[in-house]
C-alpha cells in the first residue's frame, strides 16, 4: 500500500484523509496530487457570490428609499424669494411693531393651487383613499373608485377652503370610469 502514515501515531494512512482514522490529528497535505473519489476531503472553500449580491441590493434598496423620501418633501420654488421688509425714504414713516401694516401687506398671495393639489393628494393616500388630483382650468378634479366612500365627503370638505383661497370655483369627484359622483362649487 503506497500511503501515508500518520505523524503522531504511526499508522498507515489512504492517501486522501485529512484526519487520521485512529487519533483524528490533522494530516499534512500533500500537493499536486490528485485522488479520486472518497469524502474525507475538506470542500474547497468557495467566494461567497450570494452574500456580496445580497448586501449590494440591500445597500441600492437603502439609496432608494432615501432619495424618495427626499422627494417627499416640498421643493423651494424658482421664483419664490423671502420677504424683505420695504426700505423707508425720507418722506415715508418707519413703520414699528405697533403700528399696523398697510392692506396691501396684510393680504398674503394665493396658495398655489397646484401645491394645494399635491398636498390634499397626499392626505387622501395618508387615509388610504386612493386617488389622482388634477387641477383642470378653474376647477379640481379627484379622481378615485372610492368617491362613494363615507369617508371621501369630509376629507373634499376639509379640502375646499384651501382650493377656494387658491382661485378655483368647483371641485369634482369623479370615478375611474369618467362618472361624475360629487359636484360641489366653491
Amino acid at each position: 500500500m503506497s500511503g501515508a502514515v500518520c505523524p503522531s501515531c504511526g499508522v498507515p494512512v489512504v492517501p486522501g484523509y485529512v484526519r487520521c482514522p485512529k487519533c483524528h490529528k490533522p494530516l499534512p497535505r500533500r500537493r499536486g496530487t490528485h485522488i479520486e473519489g472518497g469524502t474525507a476531503v475538506e470542500p474547497a472553500t468557495r467566494f461567497p457570490v450570494v452574500a456580496i449580491v445580497a448586501a449590494l441590493v440591500l445597500g441600492a434598496g437603502i439609496i432608494i428609499f432615501f432619495t424618495v423620501i427626499k422627494s417627499d418633501k416640498p421643493k423651494p420654488q424658482a421664483g419664490a424669494t423671502t420677504e424683505q421688509p420695504p426700505e423707508a425714504t425720507g418722506s415715508e414713516a418707519v413703520q414699528t411693531p405697533d403700528q399696523p401694516e398697510a392692506p396691501e401687506q396684510q393680504q398674503e398671495a394665493a396658495p398655489d393651487p397646484q401645491k394645494a393639489a399635491t398636498d390634499f393628494e397626499r392626505v387622501l393616500k395618508k387615509n388610504r383613499m386612493w386617488s389622482t388630483v388634477e387641477i383642470v382650468g378653474d376647477h379640481v378634479d379627484v379622481r378615485s373608485g372610492m368617491c362613494s366612500d363615507p369617508g371621501m365627503a369630509p376629507l373634499l370638505d376639509g379640502a375646499a377652503p384651501t382650493f377656494k383661497e387658491a382661485g378655483l370655483t368647483r371641485m369634482r369627484c369623479v370615478e375611474q370610469s369618467g362618472r361624475v359622483v360629487t359636484e360641489r362649487h366653491l
